[in-house]
């Protein structure tokens, strides 16, 4: 009898496990950054560190004319891209589609971008930030 009451007090408790199976936060996007498709007079870069913060920055000459503090977050266990010093407030992008190589988050609120993917292809780092109707690809190559 104590054997079966053990049996059913073990089963309980495993089930009654509340397992959140949290995204894994990407780490393709690990590493410093150098834009390839820039214009012909400024160079833009990003850089992301192991805790999954970054910056990306773009340089005229010696000039920095854009600025924005990067990060990657759970809230609730859920992941999201938040973005500083671009607006007053953080704007945070929830991530809505992801692999080992890619992610897309989404802010339909934002005025743009609305929705921005990273993926890795050809040992690139691509990067899309649109609306339906705008689109500005990124192709930055590893910094080594």
């Amino acid at each position: 009898m104590r054997l079966l009451l053990f049996y059913i007090c073990f089963f309980l408790m495993i089930s009654c496990q509340n397992q959140t199976n949290k995204p894994e936060k990407p780490t393709f996007l690990i590493g410093n950054w150098m834009r390839l498709n820039d214009k012909e007079s400024s160079q833009t870069y990003e850089t992301w560190n192991t805790n999954f913060t970054g910056i990306g920055y773009t340089k005229q000459g010696q000039k920095t004319n854009f600025k924005e503090i990067l990060s990657i977050i759970y809230i609730k266990d859920t992941l999201y891209l938040k973005v500083e010093d671009v607006n007053k407030t953080p704007t945070l992008f929830k991530f809505t589609q992801q692999t080992d190589t890619s992610f897309v988050c989404e802010n339909p609120k934002n005025e743009f971008p609305k929705k921005i993917k990273y993926f890795l292809e050809n040992n690139q780092l691509k990067a899309i930030v649109y609306t339906d109707d705008f689109r500005i690809n990124f192709v930055f190559e590893k910094i080594k």
